[in-house]
């Protein structure tokens, strides 16, 4: 943008939950004139399950509620159709494709986050916040706090450069329990709220979810083992995830792991722990924040899912002569279980974000 952004002013994503309430107290503490902005997303027939995930009606009336005790403005942005095409379509369109998606991660960058930036452009504010818990380097990057369980960065790595030197982060240097008692003592209603679980467009769970907007797609099918032998039947494919253990309902004396999805065939192949370990792994769909040839070769952490505590390797680039595209590989120092096609994998240099994409398993 061209003209001057207010930068007293802050537009603050408002969930109704505890930490987006107590981000904007902090923020009007600091002195900013804050604007609480609430994002309804769900479809109507989604949106009146409250207390099992997040988003409900119920939850835009305690944001509504917090605003109105802080004494700051309260707007409500209807985007559900972007919701429904960017997020719910793609998590069908994933499972469908035997890939396990990250729907947050793709919430957060297409919907949650560019609603707020569109919205504080149009009102001509400069600054952005959420009850996110993450810190930004000196470099206006994305920092993973390792000591903070809650620490968000992960969900957040395929943001700009420029909507991070937007961002406020208030609850950086909080621990969840202490961001409680804040809400407490401040008379915030939502204080003792539990924290959100699952998908919020799936409170039932993704399975019961799946088998209602998938129908006849999903099939009884073959469980089987890498070379193809039969050992049980699974209730479609579309409902495991690689690596997955529990839930397969195969009695076998042993546990089985999921090593692939096969949606050609509708088998689910299994096997031994071992068989899940791999060294290199190919990422596509990817957001860099620097340049390859900055990255490339250097020792760099790893979260191939939001829980990991990080593993190192380096990225490579497979040249293709034939179709002139490049590859982008990563490889692990040591070999590991914690990949699921589909999901993100996220990269850290000195626990700087650098960037990201999506995890596509090689061929063995």
């Amino acid at each position: 943008m061209n003209k001057k952004l207010d930068d007293k002013k802050v537009v603050v994503g408002m969930s109704g939950g505890i930490d987006s309430s107590v981000a904007a107290l902090l923020l009007k503490q600091q002195g900013y004139e804050v604007i609480g902005v609430t994002l309804k997303h769900l479809p109507d027939e989604l949106s009146e399950n409250p207390g099992k995930t997040c988003c409900s009606l119920d939850d835009i009336n305690d944001a509504r509620y917090t605003c109105y005790n802080l004494g700051i403005p309260h707007y409500v942005l209807n985007v559900v159709e972007e919701f429904k095409k960017d997020v719910m379509e793609y998590f069908i369109k994933m499972y469908n494709a035997g890939k396990t998606p990250s729907p947050c991660v793709i919430c957060d960058e297409k919907v949650k986050i560019k609603k707020l930036v569109e919205f504080a452009d149009k009102m001509g504010i400069k600054y952005i916040s959420t009850g996110h818990y993450s810190k930004v380097s000196e470099n206006n990057m994305l920092l993973w706090d390792k000591n903070n369980r809650k620490d968000q960065t992960y969900m957040l790595y395929r943001l700009d450069k420029d909507i991070v030197e937007r961002f406020l982060f208030p609850l950086a240097e909080y621990e969840k329990s202490e961001v409680r008692e804040i809400a407490r003592q401040n008379g915030i209603h939502t204080h003792n709220k539990p924290d959100s679980q699952g998908i919020c467009f799936a409170p039932n769970g993704y399975i019961p979810f799946l088998k209602k907007v998938l129908g006849n797609d999903v099939k009884k099918g073959n469980f089987v083992d890498k070379n193809g032998k039969i050992i049980g039947e699974h209730i479609g494919y579309q409902f495991y995830t690689i690596g997955q253990r529990r839930g397969l309902g195969l009695n076998l004396g042993k546990p089985f792991f999921v090593l692939e999805l096969r949606p050609e065939t509708n088998e689910v192949v299994v096997g031994d722990f071992e068989e899940l370990l791999i060294k290199e792994i190919e990422v596509i769909n990817y957001k860099f924040h620097y340049s390859l040839e900055n990255i490339i070769g250097k020792k760099l952490t790893a979260r191939p899912r939001f829980s990991s505590k990080g593993l190192t390797g380096e990225l490579k680039i497979l040249k293709n002569e034939e179709s002139n595209e490049n590859r982008i590989i990563f490889e692990f120092d040591e070999k590991t279980h914690e990949n699921s096609e589909g999901q993100h994998i996220v990269f850290y240099l000195n626990d700087e974000i650098v960037g990201g994409g999506e995890i596509k398993l090689l061929l063995k």
